[in-house]
């Protein structure tokens, strides 16, 4: 089970899917380093930026443009199976906005949100999650169908 992320330069999306201790691969952090190209079903997870708007009434953009890169490629965005996101819950109802987004776009589940760098508490509730799950998600490789 693939687990495909974002981390900004802060690393804690990063130090998260460390602890998740499942297979992953990062989102370059700037252009000048190779695209990433995706070719099995993946569950996305990606910190959300410019919390609290919806307090302030100011635009945001709360998807990494990063991610938004990497999504907008249709090859990758046609492995997506669902969406995790990191946030803040200072930034209230914006907490985890990033995974709303996205699973709205991509027609994926949003199946977890979890603050800053997660805790061990998280780990294992998505790990779990994921783990037993991961046949409906789509994660897992498909039975061929046999004729008789």
């Amino acid at each position: 089970m693939l687990t495909v992320y974002f981390s900004s330069a802060t690393d804690n999306t990063h130090r998260f899917v460390q602890k998740l201790d499942l297979p992953n691969v990062r989102i370059p952090l700037t252009r000048v380093e190779e695209p990433l190209k995706i070719n099995e079903p993946y569950v996305l997870i990606t910190p959300t930026y410019g919390g609290g708007v919806s307090m302030t009434g100011e635009n945001s953009r709360p998807v990494p443009p990063q991610v938004i890169r990497f999504l907008n490629d249709e090859h990758n965005r046609s492995f997506i199976r669902a969406v995790v996101a990191g946030g803040n819950s200072n930034f209230g109802s914006d907490f985890g906005l990033a995974g709303e987004i996205i699973s709205k776009k991509c027609k994926v589940p949003y199946v977890y949100r979890f603050e800053l760098m997660g805790n061990e508490e998280d780990v294992s509730i998505l790990r779990g999650g994921l783990t037993q799950n991961a046949q409906a998600l789509g994660l897992e490789p498909q039975e061929p169908v046999t004729s008789r």
